[in-house]
């Protein structure tokens, strides 16, 4: 084919790909998963003031430190292993 002419589109059909699978597979992970029962009645969270007063206090005032003073993040697991 020669360079400097457009593309000729017209003698090949253009395959569009498929997106996202057939409809008959919807919800098939949904389907077989086991239903867990809910484990009781949770306490609710405090909401507004009483909230900011709670990420307050976890963040700045009950601070884990390691080794060395530095801060732990609020996912480490090192103030719960040292226990009271």
């Amino acid at each position: 084919r020669n360079r400097s002419q457009p593309h000729d589109f017209s003698r090949h059909t253009l395959k569009m790909g498929k997106v996202h699978g057939s409809l008959a597979r919807a919800g098939k992970v949904k389907g077989q998963t086991p239903k867990v029962e809910p484990s009781g009645e949770k306490k609710k969270l405090p909401t507004g003031r009483a909230k900011k007063r709670m990420q307050y206090n976890r963040r700045f005032v009950n601070v884990a430190t390691a080794a060395g003073g530095k801060k732990l993040g609020p996912n480490s697991n090192a103030a719960k292993m040292a226990g009271p």
